[in-house]
């Protein structure tokens, strides 16, 4: 007698659970009662029982837990995560007791429930018993409908999107012709075929199958939610994204550059334009500028353009707490995501999802729409700028950056000033207080709400903040990070001490770097002044240059070690030592030496002639 093995005695089946000195904790199989101990005497006669027997006395049938769909498996793991905290007190009836009590708290069901999913495990030891009952009802298809299903999911359900009587006769063609392709007496009606898709259609299945994921995320999904004051019931929730501009630019004199990259922060409730980079780097890049123009005031940030706003007109100088982004390399990178450190959050959503940041894409829509219309025959892309024969839209580009820059600040300007918003959710609260249908009249009411959540920094902290970072290491010569040496008074022991520490560095201008403790930044000036004011790939490249040639030259001071040697041993082997020098008197020796080899510099260089 084992552990797990079965037993029967009148009709009943038990299955020992454990077994300790003279006594067994079992359970009875059919019933399906709570495990209690008894003395092995007494069951010693019970005669063997299989699984077989016992499955075939119960309703309860087993599965392998892969054959499953993924709803019942999902409701078998779930049932036995209730159950598993109870397994390991199973012979102890207090603890027993207990555990059960508490689990039925915790998941907020009866204890009942609890006991039944524990007995029904540990009388067939097997997690597919945990499994709910299957539908009876549902007839078994037959040969005709499993052939329509088949030819449903081939030939229908695909992303070629044949049309229901392509898949029916394909259907024929593959199902019920035979090997010289003749139809055959029996086949199921276009109509019974089109009865079958309409009873078992799901729409779901039919979007994604047919038009992809992306597509149906986009266009069919379900809009149940409150829209943006679900996702962002506040101000503060700022979303951010990247667009090539649809125009072309030329430089001062006249030479096309390209099209320009727009980089923006739009906040997710207002629909405020917080900040703007206009550039012709991407990635980080674009993205610290981004974040400076947050933080701007944006009074004077559109004097410098020549606009005239009133602070109302754009009255953002802080920082949304939390910043949403799709995965692009630029947001995804360690620079950005130090932005953290400020108190933001940073919430990256799935790749080819722009309708979860519908706010900042309706965004670039409404102000390219804006200024297009006006700049027709100056460089803009038409709709039809990739078809054959199309007119070279290059050839037509006439502003430069800095006046296509002002002419998007003023559309800007309009998108949060003047732009009408008509279907905002407006809250009684702002019926009452009047609140203007524009992004920049609903920011300013809800920064006086409660729940607006924005974060003040300043432009130096921030931009520190965002410097990408390396490890530094104190040596005796200084601070050395990127191969080059930094110093900073105050900081002799670190510097006998050694250690590694982390820096943030600038990779436009090597002149400092910023040693990081305890959030704060200490600055390190460069001490090799050669390097002062340089890039960093300009620095890289002088000092892979000093390594080629210094490489080049292994070889030739090896050879003069060489050289050098011999000429010592050469000049060394014409003379030999006898080992009687006379050393004495080696003062009166020395004074005559130096009176027989002196020179007068002087006359020899001509100062006497």
């Amino acid at each position: 007698m084992r552990k797990n093995d079965l037993i029967q005695y009148n009709g009943t089946i038990f299955r020992i659970l454990a077994i300790n000195d003279s006594n067994a904790l079992v359970i009875d199989c059919l019933k399906r009662n709570m495990p209690h101990w008894c003395n092995i005497a007494n069951i010693e006669s019970f005669a063997p029982c299989t699984e077989q027997e016992l499955t075939e006395q119960t309703d309860v049938e087993l599965f392998d837990i892969e054959s499953l769909d993924a709803a019942t498996r999902k409701i078998v793991h779930d049932r036995y995560t209730i159950i598993a905290g109870v397994l390991p007190f199973i012979s102890d009836d207090k603890m027993r007791s207990l555990v059960i009590s508490r689990i039925a708290d915790e998941h907020e069901i009866c204890k009942q429930t609890v006991r039944n999913y524990l007995c029904l495990y540990l009388a067939y030891q097997n997690i597919s018993a945990l499994a709910p009952k299957r539908n009876k009802e549902d007839k078994p298809l037959t040969k005709d409908e499993k052939n329509m299903r088949w030819a449903l999911n081939k030939f229908f359900y695909t992303k070629n999107q044949n049309s229901l009587t392509t898949a029916y006769t394909l259907m024929l063609k593959y199902k019920y012709s035979d090997s010289t392709g003749s139809l055959l007496p029996e086949f199921p009606t276009f109509n019974q075929f089109r009865y079958f898709y309409r009873k078992h259609r799901n729409m779901q299945t039919y979007y994604i199958s047919r038009n992809g994921l992306k597509n149906y995320q986009r266009n069919n999904r379900p809009l149940t939610g409150d829209g943006v004051q679900e996702f962002a019931p506040a101000i503060g929730v700022g979303m951010l994204d990247s667009t090539i501009c649809d125009i072309y630019l030329v430089d001062d004199v006249g030479n096309l550059i390209g099209r320009p990259l727009l980089t923006a922060c739009v906040d997710a409730y207002s629909g405020l334009c917080c900040g703007y980079s206009l550039s012709w780097e991407g990635g980080v890049y674009s993205l610290r500028g981004l974040m400076l123009s947050v933080i701007t005031d944006k009074v004077e940030l559109c004097k410098r353009f020549g606009i005239s706003i009133n602070a109302e007109d754009w009255n953002c100088k802080q920082l949304p707490a939390t910043l949403i982004t799709d995965k692009g390399s630029e947001y995804k990178s360690a620079n950005f995501e130090q932005i953290a450190e400020l108190g933001v959050k940073v919430v990256n959503l799935p790749p080819y999802r722009p309708e979860l940041k519908g706010s900042v894409e309706k965004f670039f829509d409404l102000v390219q729409d804006l200024y297009k219309p006006h700049l027709k025959g100056k460089g803009v892309i038409e709709p039809d700028y990739q078809e054959r024969g199309a007119h070279d839209y290059r050839k037509d580009a006439c502003l430069t950056l800095e006046s296509f820059e002002t002419i998007l600040l003023r559309c800007i300007v309009y998108y949060n000033s003047q732009r009408i918003i008509e279907n905002f959710p407006y809250t009684e609260d702002m019926l009452s207080a009047n609140v203007q249908p524009n992004a920049s009249a609903i920011w300013n009411w809800n920064m006086t709400q409660p729940g607006a959540n924005l974060i003040s920094v300043d432009r130096e902290r921030l931009m520190l903040t965002l410097l990408p970072r390396t490890t530094g290491t104190f040596t005796r010569h200084g601070l050395k990070v990127n191969q080059m040496r930094y110093a900073h008074d105050g900081y002799t022991e670190a510097y006998l001490s050694g250690g590694t520490v982390t820096v943030a560095y600038n990779p436009d201008d090597v002149s400092c770097v910023w040693l990081i403790e305890n959030g704060s930044y200490t600055r390190f000036d460069l001490i090799e002044n050669r390097f002062a004011g340089k890039r960093l790939t300009t620095v890289q490249a002088m000092q892979t240059a000093q390594k080629a040639i210094i490489k080049d030259s292994v070889q030739d001071n090896l050879q003069a070690k060489i050289d050098l040697a011999d000429h010592i041993c050469t000049i060394a082997s014409a003379t030999g030592s006898t080992g009687k020098t006379q050393i004495k008197s080696v003062r009166e020796n020395r004074k005559r030496e130096q009176r027989r080899s002196h020179v007068d510099y002087a006359k020899v260089g001509g100062a006497n002639d």
